[in-house]
């Protein structure tokens, strides 16, 4: 019996699509570029590998030893009985969506310094208007929570506009890259807080993660303070965020939201010193990402076939 492969990604162009069934095939693998999944139930619950966003295959199949989500999220796949073979293992794409999300966080963040949405306001009046007060990354005091792929390339990036300090925080305080001026831990870094100009947050939706930014972390931050949340939207006490907004104390640029969609008529979508963006931060929408998250399957699959781990493993427990 052939040991069969599925791929579904509806943003795979034709060469993301060669290259994976090339190395499928060089593998020992039968290889099926699914478009719809619902027409192809029957073959992939056959599959023993499959790299797509399938979780209720996950949970309907024992023959699936690996799945590759092309996410960085795994929310869909942490729950009890999300895997029907709980042998199986799961890998995601984290580690190609650095580029384009840092670079949607510094873009979030100068529009809120430079004051662009009330300017786009003003031009839509046809106002000649020119002297709202502006604030500038440069001397400014920046935290990360969380250092990995996302917050790396942000700190990068932010290095370029001379900040006062690059503050990350993790769970090992390790210093990726020497990247940053100063690592906490996770027990530390509200200790911070009272000092932090611009707070970025890019933690995955954890169990530890939850409502880690409070009514009393918020309340802890300068007046003026900036949140972008580029991470998963139950990071933030999304009501204790909502009500610093509306006193006009802080600013926020969220990409993410406790829950999503936001409906029409949610009142968040009026909301004072508010920047929203519909999760658009780290789509696939940027051909850089899609080539990255190919090259890390063909990588991963080749350790798989050689009878090694993934190197994008999720550990389920911890949920990254």
């Amino acid at each position: 019996m052939s040991r069969k492969m599925a791929v579904y990604e509806p943003f795979l162009k034709p060469k993301h699509k060669e290259t994976i069934r090339t190395a499928a095939v060089q593998h020992g693998f039968e290889v099926r570029l699914v478009d719809e999944p619902e027409k192809d139930k029957d073959y992939l619950m056959e599959c023993e590998v499959i790299f797509g966003q399938l979780p209720e295959i996950a949970r309907a199949s024992s023959t699936l030893k690996w799945i590759c989500t092309p996410f960085a999220g795994v929310d869909q796949f942490l729950k009890p009985g999300s895997f029907a073979n709980p042998d199986a293992m799961l890998s995601n794409s984290s580690g190609a969506y650095g580029v384009t999300i840092s670079e949607h966080t510094i873009m979030m963040l100068l529009d809120i310094l430079r004051r662009q949405p009330e300017y786009r306001q003003i031009v839509a009046r046809h106002e000649w208007r020119r002297d709202l007060l502006v604030r500038s990354i440069k001397d400014a005091r920046v935290t990360l929570l969380g250092t990995g792929d996302i917050g790396l390339e942000t700190a990068r990036r932010l290095k370029a506009f001379l900040p006062a300090c690059v503050i990350g925080v993790n769970r090992s305080g390790r210093n990726p890259d020497n990247c940053f001026d100063r690592i906490l831990t996770q027990d530390q870094w509200e200790e911070v807080l009272p000092e932090t100009d611009v707070l970025i947050i890019s933690l995955p939706g954890t169990k530890e993660a939850y409502h880690m930014v409070g009514e009393k972390q918020l309340g802890q931050l300068p007046d003026g303070a900036v949140i972008i949340n580029v991470g998963r939207g139950t990071v933030i006490d999304q009501e204790a965020l909502i009500r610093e907004l509306k006193n006009g104390r802080l600013y926020a640029g969220l990409d993410v939201f406790e829950k999503e969609p936001l409906e029409e008529n949610d009142p968040v979508w009026e909301l004072p010193n508010l920047l929203i963006t519909p999760h658009t931060a780290g789509n696939m929408t940027l051909e850089h990402t899609v080539n990255r998250i190919v090259e890390m399957f063909v990588e991963d699959l080749g350790r798989y076939c050689a009878g090694e781990t993934p190197g994008h493993l999720v550990d389920r427990q911890r949920g990254y």
